[in-house]
C-alpha cells in the first residue's frame, strides 16, 4: 500500500513539474514527457495491471488539464502501460538498454498519436515541420531524462522493497 501511495505521489509530482515548471523555463524548446516515462516504468517494472492503473491515472490527469475529448490521453496511456508490462519478464535492475529503447518507442508512439489525432485530422499535413520542431527535440529530452528518472525510480523501488522485507 505504501508503494502505491508513493508511486501515485510521484505521478502527481511529475504532472506538476511537467505542466507547471517546464513551461516557465524559457530556453527549452521542448520538454521531457515525465508522465510517459513514469507510466512505461511502472508497466515495465510492475507488470501489465499496474501499468494500466498508473496509465489510467496519468491519462486522467492530462485529460482534466488539457481540452479536447475526455479519454484522449487516458486511452493512450493505458495502452502504453499495458504494452510495456509485457516486457516485465525481461526486467533486470541494472539493465538500462531496454528501458531506453522502450522510452524511444513510447515517445514516437505518443507523438504519432498526437500528430494523427490533433493535426492530421485538421488537415495540417506538414509532417516534416512537426518532426523537426516537436518530435525530435522532445524525444531527445525524454530519452536523456529517462536515464535520470529511471535510475531514481529504481532506487526508490529498491528502498521500498527493503522496507517491506524488513517489515515482514
Amino acid at each position: 500500500m505504501r508503494r502505491m501511495i508513493i508511486n501515485v505521489g510521484l505521478l502527481f509530482l511529475a504532472f506538476t513539474i511537467q505542466n507547471g515548471v517546464f513551461p516557465l523555463i524559457p530556453f527549452l524548446s521542448a520538454t521531457p514527457n515525465l508522465l510517459l516515462i513514469l507510466t512505461f516504468s511502472f508497466g515495465f517494472i510492475y507488470g501489465q495491471k499496474a501499468g494500466m492503473l498508473y496509465g489510467l491515472l496519468a491519462g486522467i490527469l492530462l485529460d482534466l488539464f488539457y481540452s479536447g475529448p475526455f479519454g484522449f490521453y487516458t486511452l493512450l496511456f493505458i495502452n502504453i502501460g499495458y504494452f510495456n508490462g509485457i516486457f516485465t519478464r525481461y526486467y533486470y535492475e541494472d539493465y538500462i538498454t531496454l528501458p531506453l529503447i522502450l522510452s524511444l518507442v513510447n515517445e514516437l508512439i505518443y507523438n504519432g498519436y498526437i500528430y494523427v489525432f490533433r493535426f492530421l485530422i485538421r488537415s495540417r499535413l506538414d509532417l516534416l515541420y512537426y518532426t523537426r520542431e516537436i518530435i525530435i527535440p522532445e524525444t531527445i529530452f525524454t530519452i536523456v531524462t529517462t536515464l535520470l528518472i529511471y535510475r531514481f525510480f529504481l532506487f526508490t523501488n529498491r528502498r521500498l522493497k527493503e522496507m517491506e522485507n524488513r517489515r515482514d
